[in-house]
């Protein structure tokens, strides 16, 4: 009689593995039916929005419909993660993934709304891009050695996009090195820092640099120093941080994820067309503008990196004990 029962119950709960698995085979065999939103956390026209913005374009015509961009600004992006975390894992709504709020947050904050890396499905990595320290171009602070100094003879503050977000924990590590007091400023994106900077509310931004580089060359801005290992070939007067005896060396990335419980052959789909996205002349030109390089990682691999770049800033959160609440 037990026996009996117990293979019955086994009978189907396999049904109903087959079944499960022949709605995900079928979903993504009319995946996508509808358009796709891509929720950014930054407003239109701060840095990351243009990388999202490229990719959704491209990401559209390779996957046979419109990706729409969502954007949710604030908490330097773990707004729009949270949101991903409470969608339909179907494949219809994404997430620009980056280092504040996959990286950063996880290790500056006691509590969060999401878990990394198990609430997410990491699709691909995008793009790796140097953060650049900037001045208003009207700024007395003409190089790195000018802003040492005045942080030293008084008082500095410094812009990011977000408190607890990747720039804000690489400029304190920046900070811990030169032995700087600087008052930091959180915002919402790079659109509203622009504003305060030209106005002269705040003196420098700390931000991955390569998206400004419209005011930077328009003379708006003046980039004093980038955090990669080499100087950009594009910029060979701009020195980096290390050169100049402040030893940090980080980029920010960017890529997409979906909710956990995504159906893998929808996953799938979603990195064929990412790949054949990422070809295309007009996303490497934008993607390797100024020093930033397009990146090939993909699922099992872009997960291993989102959690060793947990472990990095989570060390710079330990030695300048920045934890938030």
């Amino acid at each position: 009689m037990h026996k009996r029962l117990f293979l019955r119950n086994a009978a189907r709960l396999v049904a109903a593995a087959c079944l499960a698995g022949s709605a995900a085979v079928a979903a993504a065999a009319d995946y996508p039916a509808q358009p796709i939103k891509l929720l950014i956390g930054f407003p239109p026209g701060g840095g990351g929005d243009l990388y999202g913005r490229t990719i959704a374009q491209e990401l559209g015509r390779h996957i046979g419909q419109p990706v729409v961009v969502d954007n949710k600004a604030g908490a330097g992006g773990n707004i729009a993660a949270e949101q991903l975390t409470q969608a339909r894992p179907d494949g219809y709504t994404l997430l620009l993934a980056m280092s504040g709020n996959m990286g950063s947050a996880p290790a500056i904050r006691k509590t969060l709304p999401y878990k990394v890396p198990e609430d997410f499905v990491f699709i691909s990595q995008l793009v790796e891009t140097p953060f650049g320290l900037m001045v208003n171009a009207d700024s007395k602070i003409k190089t790195i050695q000018d802003y040492v100094a005045a942080a030293k003879g008084g008082k500095l503050s410094y812009a990011s996009t977000g408190a607890g977000g990747a720039a804000q924990i690489v400029m304190e590590m920046v900070k811990q090195q030169a032995g700087l007091d600087i008052l930091h400023v959180p915002y919402k994106g790079s659109g509203p820092v622009m504003t305060d900077l030209m106005g002269g509310l705040v003196d420098s931004f700390f931000a991955p640099y390569t998206p400004l580089m419209g005011q930077i060359n328009g003379g708006k801005l003046r980039l004093l120093a980038v955090s990669s290992a080499k100087r950009i070939p594009s910029m060979p007067d701009v020195p980096t941080l290390k050169e100049s005896g402040i030893d940090v060396v980080m980029t920010q990335w960017y890529g997409l994820a979906a909710p956990a419980g995504t159906p893998k052959p929808v996953i799938d789909r979603i990195t064929r067309a990412v790949k054949d996205a990422m070809k295309q002349p007009e996303v490497l030109r934008v993607y390797r503008a100024d020093g930033a390089q397009e990146s090939t990682l993909t699922g099992t691999a872009f997960r291993d990196f989102v959690v060793k770049d947990i472990a990095n800033y989570r060390r710079g959160v330990e030695r300048g004990h920045l934890q938030l609440d």
